[in-house]
């Protein structure tokens, strides 16, 4: 999480110094318009270029992933910029607004308005003359991001008409685009600043059309079957099996990938929970925790045709310590299977101690059977609690049972509060915090 911190922070740095780099306005003599002028340009630069960084990384480029630490890391950096674009937009409207309310209500005293200098180009002459366009455009697209933005983060928004809605999101920043380019004072694409603008809002100008030309993650697409259901009703898992009939560039276990099911659902993101043999088969295990995957069970049949996109993630397990504690909280037990599974298939690969806790409220006997069959066919020892029987687990439940916890790695996957009671509870011990490892499911 630390690379997407940092590299949250130099976006937003780099975009303020840029601006005030340029801006002539600040080293002037003090007066409201003109400092309103200068930040209705900020506001406008910054939320505009975390918008565009936003929109590249929606692209999913997993040339990126092994600094961010994996797409679920930059999903959360997509979030981050989306809330920030949101806010500072918000900024931006504010000062384009107020000021002409204050003196519409008579609490502000408007200067006079200086006549424009004509402008010394063609190019320059049509875009002044777009400007009403321009700022019309401007504020309507506003409006829709708001909106949008505001869906993007209401959770029970149902996923379905997320999918729909968000792809809109890429009109907008079009519309966006135009709007600064129109209105970006002239000076400041002859200083640093105007560059990097034009670089960010092209990059962002491809994702946009990429996302609605549909074509996000076509390369890593792969079309499959559905050769296999197995239904767990007493934990609500559904097993699913897929035969690819396209190739398959292989994935290494803790890894997911986009499965989409339903065109007018879109892709959902799961583990997978086969290792790769070369022979197109991929295993998800599916928990019913939402009205899609509780549907899916009815729905889904054996036969159907699906796409696969991925793989993606960098839950992979790597690590210098001589053991490894893996912790799962209900379906997060999925990655943990992969592995169990691989090092099975490759007793070269066992060269830690591996102890897996496995934390469940709705026990399923033939899926905890076969998870026992797999931990010992890797040498890996299993911890089953039974939450309503045997308690709650913590880091001290895990300390006491693995006495060398201290030259250990923590690999974490299940719900997002239990991961960070974890977390806490291991650092507070004196683990370092990058040895504590966990996905961030959360991609929206």
């Amino acid at each position: 999480m630390k690379n997407v911190q940092r590299l949250y922070a130099a976006v937003l740095l780099i975009l303020l110094a840029l601006w005030l780099f340029a801006d002539p306005l600040l080293a002037q003599p003090y007066s409201f318009f003109g400092l309103r002028g200068s930040l209705v340009q900020g506001t406008g630069i910054v939320a505009l270029g975390v918008m565009s960084v936003g929109m590249m990384l929606a692209l999913r480029p997993v040339r990126i992933e092994p600094f961010l630490g994996g797409l679920d890391k930059m999903y959360r950096l997509h979030k981050w910029l989306g809330i920030t674009a949101l806010v500072v937009a918000v900024l931006h409207w504010l000062w384009a607004k107020a000021p002409k309310w204050l003196v519409g209500w008579g609490l502000l005293e408007r200067p006079a308005r200086q006549p424009r200098p004509e402008p010394a180009s063609e190019l320059l002459r049509w875009m002044q003359a777009q400007r009403h366009l321009a700022e019309s455009l401007g504020e309507w697209a506003f409006y829709a991001a708001v909106i949008l933005i505001g869906l993007a983060l209401v959770k029970r928004f149902p996923y379905r008409y997320f999918y729909q809605t968000h792809r809109l999101m890429a009109v907008v920043y079009l519309v966006l685009v135009f709007h600064g380019l129109i209105l970006l004072d002239t000076g400041f694409w002859r200083s640093p600043l105007g560059p990097v603008m034009a670089l960010l809002m092209a990059g962002g100008t491809v994702a946009a059309c990429v996302s609605l030309l549909r074509r996000v993650g076509l390369r890593r697409q792969a079309v499959g079957e559905v050769a296999q259901l197995v239904r767990h009703t007493d934990n609500q898992v559904l097993q699913v099996v897929i035969q690819l009939k396209d190739r398959w560039a292989g994935h290494e276990a803790g890894q997911f990938a986009f499965v989409t099911f339903d065109d007018a659902e879109g892709a959902h993101p799961f583990t997978i929970s086969s290792s790769w043999r070369g022979d197109g088969r991929l295993v998800f295990l599916i928990k019913g925790l939402g009205d899609y995957t509780s549907k899916l069970p009815d729905t889904v049949k054996v036969g159907d045709v699906v796409k696969v996109e991925g793989p993606y993630g960098r839950f992979k397990f790597e690590c210098s310590q001589p053991r490894q504690i893996w912790v799962a909280g209900g379906i997060g037990v999925t990655p943990f299977i992969a592995r169990l599974l691989a090092l099975a298939d490759a007793p070269a690969l066992r060269t830690k101690t591996i102890d897996l806790f496995y934390s469940t409220s709705a026990p399923d006997e033939n899926f905890l059977a076969k998870l026992r069959q797999a931990a010992a066919a890797a040498q890996v020892r299993l911890h089953i609690l039974i939450s309503p029987r045997d308690g709650r687990l913590d880091a001290e439940r895990i300390c006491q049972t693995v006495p060398d916890w201290h030259n250990a790695s923590i690999w974490f996957c299940g719900p997002a509060g239990f991961g960070a009671a974890l977390r806490s509870g291991f650092t507070a011990r004196g683990l370092a915090p990058e040895d504590f490892h966990q996905e961030l499911f959360e991609l929206r």
